[in-house]
């Protein structure tokens, strides 16, 4: 499994700029807007769920964003979901309730999870993730992070919660 040091070396390497900040734990959509400072860019809630037949889908979106997870899934065509338990999280992810992140779809070497990232992230020049720990957060351009999880041999489906469709 990979850490928070790996991705950020990962990043390195393959030469996106990017920013850590470090903070205390933060757990939730609120814990995040209270206490991590003025880290500038778009914010995520991240949701990690699984279907019936055992398939997972990790879903980006914009920290204020309502989802209405019934019209996701039958414009997705993803069966009756709901969301994971912990042991599929860190079995597929590598993290922990409270630090759900697209970056821990670099642990999932067979790409058993469906990435699903909100396309209001679009319109912001930077995003924040956690590096698979929620004491920290990386800043990174829009275009970079979804490059660098392409780069990486990740899809990356982008999903417009204004129209409830897959733009790609």
């Amino acid at each position: 499994m990979l850490t928070e040091k790996n991705i950020l070396k990962l990043l390195q390497n393959q030469g996106f700029s990017f920013k850590i900040y470090n903070h205390e734990a933060l757990y939730t959509v609120n814990d995040s807007s209270e206490k991590r400072g003025k880290i500038k860019g778009a914010h995520s809630k991240n949701l990690f769920l699984k279907n019936k037949k055992n398939n997972f889908f990790l879903i980006s979106c914009l920290e204020n964003r309502q989802v209405d997870l019934k019209k996701m899934t039958k414009c997705l065509n993803l069966g009756n979901i709901s969301f994971a338990k912990e042991d599929p999280l860190f079995k597929w992810l590598g993290v922990q309730p409270g630090s759900v992140t697209p970056f821990g779809l670099l642990n999932d070497i067979n790409n058993k999870v469906e990435f699903y990232l909100d396309s209001g992230f679009l319109t912001h020049e930077t995003i924040n993730f956690h590096p698979l720990v929620n004491t920290s957060t990386i800043n990174l351009l829009v275009n970079d992070f979804i490059n660098f999880l392409i780069e990486n041999n990740k899809k990356v489906n982008i999903f417009s919660f204004d129209t409830y469709s897959l733009i790609r």
